[in-house]
């Protein structure tokens, strides 16, 4: 049994089977909390359940393809020469109009 970690909304942890996700939701009312795996799988958890789970507190991932279940040639930039970069600054969601 490890540390046991307050559960935050936005902080990231690793299993001990290396299975990274993300803390996305917080109901203390209701005694639970959900949160979302790299690939996108989300999962509800009792706080009890929380407790008993062996975590590593890590950094959130710099390619967040895995959770937009997108490859990486997915959000690649064309560039001048007609090629594609893999690099961006950001989130490759930005730009988008979400208001409509």
């Amino acid at each position: 049994m490890g540390t046991h970690y307050q559960p935050v909304v936005g902080d990231w942890y690793e299993t001990a089977t290396g299975e990274a996700f993300e803390v996305v939701a917080l109901d203390p009312d209701e005694g639970t909390l959900e949160i979302q795996y790299f690939d996108g799988a989300i999962e509800e958890l009792e706080l009890e359940t929380w407790l008993e789970l062996d975590l590593i507190p890590i950094e959130p991932p710099e390619d967040y393809s895995g959770s937009l279940d997108i490859s990486r040639e997915d959000y690649g930039i064309e560039t001048d020469d007609g090629s594609r970069s893999l690099h961006f600054g950001g989130n490759p969601l930005e730009g988008f109009d979400f208001e409509r």
